[in-house]
């Protein structure tokens, strides 16, 4: 018997996208349908290269020709990815689909240890990633990634100069830690600080990124508004620790983005230092800055928990030897790839489910 593409279609689109809740068809995820003989190819457009779920949704579609075809056909997946944007309307970095903020209530969270593995977690999985380290008076992404001698160079690009992002392990990255003594401190004014922010995102040459992430500086200030003041956010991720007076300040990070006037939305709340695991102990964990303090801040707020990162000492000495834990192959780096999956996958589905996000226009 002779079966034909539309028979192929007619199967997979009984096939639910388990996160958007619509079929493979509906959403245009299939394309490339081949039938020859009894062999049957065609391609499934994720969207994200690190979609968590992407095993599933290939054994449904072969299950669901086997099971509205025929049982005796030889089924062929491929899979790919074209990352959606969350933005609307792009004058200013028109090459990059997701901006996202790295927020936190107050210093010490771990917030930039968080950002550059995830950021590497999603550049291993296929994504095209870059980094912006606009945590002015603590640039730390230097050391973390070992480029803190490297100094960024400037090209002319039809008659504008432009700053050429440093890159390492395939990650574009630029700090204010490339542009300062690091033996120095970096004493400026709000004003100088946001002029700094801004030169980092409209005169870095990014071109086409998957997602663009940025490490904002602890706390509630007008850096956190010029951001979003300069570009439409995709989202924000909330980094805290279990202990009260980190989730005390970690919700006002939150609340002040749900602000009416602002109203960014939240992807979702990582808790590090979830807990504590000894090298030689990898299967104890000691719960000594709390327990399940995220997950109870991202409840009270509505939003996703993306996930626990434990306080293992590999991480302090992966990110002082300039090698993220996540370039290996432990418990720790597998945290940070369930993270990037869990972060990938809300961006995904707030990109389908909610309005793109504009520049925020307030005079605060």
């Amino acid at each position: 018997m002779n079966f034909t593409k539309e028979d192929i279609i007619k199967a997979l689109s009984t096939v639910q996208e388990p996160d958007l809740k619509q079929d493979l068809v509906t959403l245009n995820m299939i394309k490339d349908v081949e039938v020859t003989g009894e062999n049957v190819s065609f391609t499934v457009i994720l969207t994200t290269p690190a979609c968590p779920l992407k095993e599933l949704i290939r054994n449904s579609c072969i299950d669901a020709v086997h099971e509205h075809v025929s049982a005796a056909l030889k089924v062929t997946v491929n899979l790919t990815a074209e990352v959606s944007t969350g933005r609307f309307g792009a004058p200013v970095l028109p090459g990059v689909k997701n901006i996202i903020a790295i927020a936190s209530g107050k210093g010490g969270v771990g917030k930039s240890t968080v950002t550059s593995n995830l950021a590497l977690a999603l550049a291993k999985s296929g994504a095209k990633v870059g980094l912006i380290d606009a945590d002015i008076s603590g640039p730390s992404v230097p050391v973390m990634f070992g480029v803190e001698d490297a100094q960024p160079v400037l090209e002319n690009i039809d008659g504008k100069n432009y700053i050429i992002p440093i890159e390492k392990y395939g990650i574009k990255m630029i700090s204010i830690g490339f542009l300062a003594p690091s033996e120095g401190a970096v004493v400026w004014r709000g004003p100088m600080a946001s002029s700094a922010l801004r030169q980092f995102i409209g005169d870095c040459k990014w071109d086409e990124l998957d997602y663009l992430l940025i490490d904002m500086p602890p706390g509630t200030s007008d850096i956190h508004l010029t951001l979003v003041q300069t570009v439409p956010v995709t989202g924000v991720i909330i980094v805290t620790t279990p202990q009260k007076v980190a989730l005390a300040d970690a919700s006002k990070g939150l609340s002040m983005f749900q602000q009416p006037q602002i109203n960014v939305p939240i992807l979702g709340v990582v808790e590090n230092m979830a807990y504590f695991t000894p090298e030689e102990l990898p299967d104890n964990k000691y719960y000594i800055f709390g327990k399940d303090g995220g997950k109870a801040l991202a409840e009270a707020y509505g939003v996703n928990y993306l996930g626990q990162i434990p306080l293992v000492q590999s991480i302090r000495e992966s990110g002082d030897a300039g090698r993220p834990i996540v370039m290996d192959d432990n418990v720790t780096s597998k945290a940070f790839q369930d993270l990037a999956e869990s972060v990938a996958q809300q961006i995904a589905i707030r990109n389908a489910t909610q309005d793109k996000t504009k520049k925020v226009d307030i005079k605060v």
